[in-house]
């Protein structure tokens, strides 16, 4: 399970200004349950970050990040000013995005420097492929299909692992 969920739990209920009732009302989750995770007694099951990530508005990988990188994602937003600009001029290429996303977007450097326009829409779309294939795998090894799925993902990982 995650190493950083009882960080990103309290940074994440901080920055929301939420209470743990109010955690707890909004996730669905027990109060002990939360307080077990913020003191550090109880590491949440795959669920329970769903269910974390669904009632607090965040992805499931919000929980995963190292809570020390994000004052370099921070510093990032500086650098990649661009961003911003084309998140006004194509808002459609940012639907569903979270924090997370945008803080990795950001993290990215281009050639030489910080992103250009065209840099940064080339990220973006990568990025949402990128989203598009683990959703369309997520949904595939919650199937009927998941044997298979794992077979076909593991034949593909083994290749690519050994051309290395």
């Amino acid at each position: 399970m995650s190493a950083h969920a009882r960080e990103n739990l309290a940074r994440l209920m901080a920055a929301q200004g939420l209470s743990l009732r109010a955690a707890a009302a909004q996730t669905g989750l027990d109060e002990r349950t939360l307080r077990g995770i913020l003191a550090g007694r109880k590491k949440p099951h795959v669920r329970t970050l769903h269910r974390l990530a669904a009632g607090l508005g965040v992805k499931a990988d919000e929980f995963f990040v190292d809570p020390s990188q994000l004052v370099y994602r921070r510093f990032d937003r500086h650098t990649n000013p661009l961003v911003e600009e084309v998140l006004e001029a194509r808002p459609e290429l940012f639907t569903d995005w979270s924090e997370a996303d945008f803080d990795e977007l950001l993290s990215r450097v281009g050639a030489g420097g910080a992103l250009t326009r065209d840099g940064t829409v080339a990220a973006v779309e990568r990025m949402n492929r990128k989203r598009e294939l683990h959703d369309k795998l997520d949904l595939l090894l919650e199937s009927t299909h998941a044997q298979l799925a794992g077979q076909i993902l593991e034949a593909l990982y083994a290749e690519v692992v050994q051309e290395r």
